[in-house]
């Protein structure tokens, strides 16, 4: 089943009210957050699941000098949450004027009046409204006044602590997408629109897909082997490079390149979406073009030996 997407919750459709939610910056979609939404569904399945979310990210609002930090952008999340069974993703743009608005305004004339909510779930240090003044003690009291039913849902946690977004960027920036993915349960991915680059790639005869990560967070620069969803959902095995190309140039702007393994043809201006399966090398300096194209030869070829070798399903949850 399809999730619907609403960006407006002044203007929700009959069909998408009477819905149960999970309340959330759903910030790469991860097991924790698909551990809080199925608590939800366990405790209300007669009822359409939902998410309320926000874009942009406060923080993106809040700190815009700090770098880019986000595991999923909207249409990412939106599928990661499609995925997970969700049926209709409210996505509130988070603007200044509405991060002014109150704890009892955002319960009342959001959840309440707006999106006509019959049943929240949070985690246990949701906070929300202008200044982060509403905390569950508050949503507690005022849903019980309203008639809207919550679930305050324990952390799904493992050795190391709760499952986090923060705890899946540090793996990501420390050269991990294999743990990432374990936390996450699927692989990270970055999606993009291929923009034209300097054509480097083709002339060493690895021609190269170019996305910029903008908003993404940026991972550990160096070489990974990759698995590439085209906008037809077709998959092809890759090899990508991420960082600012030290053998090539000094530009300043990281960027991620991907070469297709298997595959021919032009993709400018279309949509894919670059997973991450394991970091092969670290971003190094080459002595000239031909000792870069040697090494290029032979990361696609261990990046082939090692996704033939691996699969990829999504992990089950670790309860």
């Amino acid at each position: 089943m399809k999730a619907h997407l609403h960006t407006d919750w002044r203007d929700i459709p009959d069909t998408a009210r009477g819905a149960v939610a999970a309340l959330g910056n759903f910030d790469g979609v991860h097991l924790g957050h698909a551990h809080l939404i199925q608590a939800l569904h366990t405790a209300r399945p007669d009822r359409k699941l939902a998410v309320v979310t926000f874009e942009p990210h406060p923080r993106e609002l809040f700190r815009p000098q700090d770098p880019p930090f986000r595991l999923t952008l909207s249409q990412e999340r939106f599928a990661a949450l499609s995925a997970l069974g969700v049926q209709h993703v409210f996505q509130i743009a988070f603007d200044r004027e509405f991060s002014a608005m109150s704890a009892e305004d955002f319960v009342t004339r959001v959840l309440h009046e707006g999106l006509g909510l019959h049943h929240v779930a949070c985690g246990m240090d949701f906070a929300f409204g202008h200044r982060r003044r509403g905390n569950v003690a508050f949503l507690t009291e005022r849903t019980a006044e309203l008639g809207i039913g919550l679930s305050v849902v324990p952390p799904l946690s493992d050795a190391l602590g709760p499952y986090s977004s923060s705890r899946i960027r540090r793996l990501l920036q420390d050269g991990y997408p294999e743990r990432a993915a374990e936390e996450l349960g699927r692989p990270w991915s970055i999606r993009g629109v291929v923009q034209h680059g300097d054509k480097r790639g083709r002339l060493l005869g690895f021609p190269t897909a170019n996305i910029a990560l903008g908003r993404h967070l940026e991972p550990a620069r160096g070489v990974y082997a990759v698995s590439v969803r085209m906008a037809d959902g077709g998959v092809y095995p890759g090899v990508a490079n991420i960082g600012r190309r030290p053998t090539i140039n000094d530009g300043q702007e990281s960027r991620l390149e991907v070469h297709l393994l298997g595959f021919s043809g032009d993709l400018y201006g279309q949509t894919l979406s670059v997973a991450l399966h394991t970091l092969l090398r670290a971003e190094r300096r080459f002595d000239g073009l031909d000792a870069l194209k040697e090494q290029i030869a032979r990361d696609c070829t261990q990046a082939m030996a090692y996704l033939s070798t691996h699969e990829f399903a999504p992990v089950t949850a670790r309860t």
